[in-house]
């Protein structure tokens, strides 16, 4: 039984969150998905998640969402991992870490096994397991229960992104790079019919630095004074691929998009308040 799934990048800010509501139709349309998935590390405040957001999202229509390093940075989601099997940790964290690394999505019949794995380059904060040895592991044991397995490397680097898509061909279905909040130009299917690309992008404002305030970001740069900046809401976009499978589990196809969203204000001042 073959399976579409789309994966929107790294949700930035109340702005992304916004951009999921208003693109979901067309996405729905153009696309015709099984499963939605999207990662979410900095849905909230530009980074993180909070419990709000989380079960906002899914009430969206998101199936299931990925973190990467930002995974704890929210207090009430760290406590709510229990409760939250549609949001994954990474799973070369610690082993006791609340939450949990991946799941089986089972929708009509068919079954999707979901990764999340953070890369070890560039994250100051946070230092996980070895991601090539937790793929070999999971993908050995994840085969068991169904041929469709999705990975989204979240990694700071291309050269950690594109070594963890070599190794990975042909033991995972696709490997999807986050973390970059750039949409990459190399959505490709691999010699042994894995899916790949090395960035999925950001859904939120395009007219920003990762999605957030320019103006600020520039400042830090000129200054070298760390600031927090401001999620930035012009020219909101939903970005991803949608990925086609056949019933083995091996990559048919991979489509990169840009979707363009409503702006925020455009949603009305209640769904603001709200959310």
């Amino acid at each position: 039984m073959s399976v579409t799934i789309v994966f929107l990048g790294e949700i930035v800010g109340k702005t992304g969150v916004f951009t999921v509501k208003s693109t979901m139709p067309e996405i729905r349309e153009r696309f015709n998905p099984d499963f939605i998935f999207a990662n979410a590390d900095s849905a909230t405040g530009g980074a993180g998640l909070g419990v709000q957001h989380a079960v906002y999202l899914r009430k969206l229509g998101i199936d299931g969402i990925t973190m990467g390093e930002a995974s704890y940075y929210k207090p009430d989601m760290t406590e709510f991992y229990p409760k939250a099997g549609w949001v994954l940790r990474p799973a070369n964290l610690p082993e006791g870490d609340p939450g949990r690394g991946w799941r089986v999505f089972q929708k009509e019949g068919k079954r999707v096994a979901l990764i999340a794995l953070l890369g070890q380059s560039g994250f100051a904060r946070v230092h996980a397991d070895n991601p090539f040895l937790a793929l070999d592991q999971l993908s050995h044991f994840l085969r068991r229960d169904t041929a469709c397995l999705l990975v989204d490397f979240h990694a700071a680097t291309t050269a950690e992104k594109l070594s963890l898509a070599r190794h990975a061909d042909g033991k995972v279905s696709a490997i999807l790079g986050t973390g970059g909040k750039v949409l990459t130009n190399d959505a490709r299917i691999l010699q042994k019919k894995t899916a790949a690309i090395t960035d999925l992008g950001r859904t939120g404002s395009i007219l920003s630095v990762g999605g957030l305030d320019p103006e600020t970001k520039v400042r830090e740069f000129l200054t070298g004074v760390p600031a927090w900046s401001k999620d930035a809401s012009g020219q909101p976009e939903a970005q991803g691929v949608c990925v086609r499978f056949d019933d083995d589990g091996l990559a048919l196809s991979i489509e990169a998009f840009r979707i363009r969203g409503k702006e925020v204000a455009d949603e009305g001042n209640s769904d603001s308040k709200r959310d």
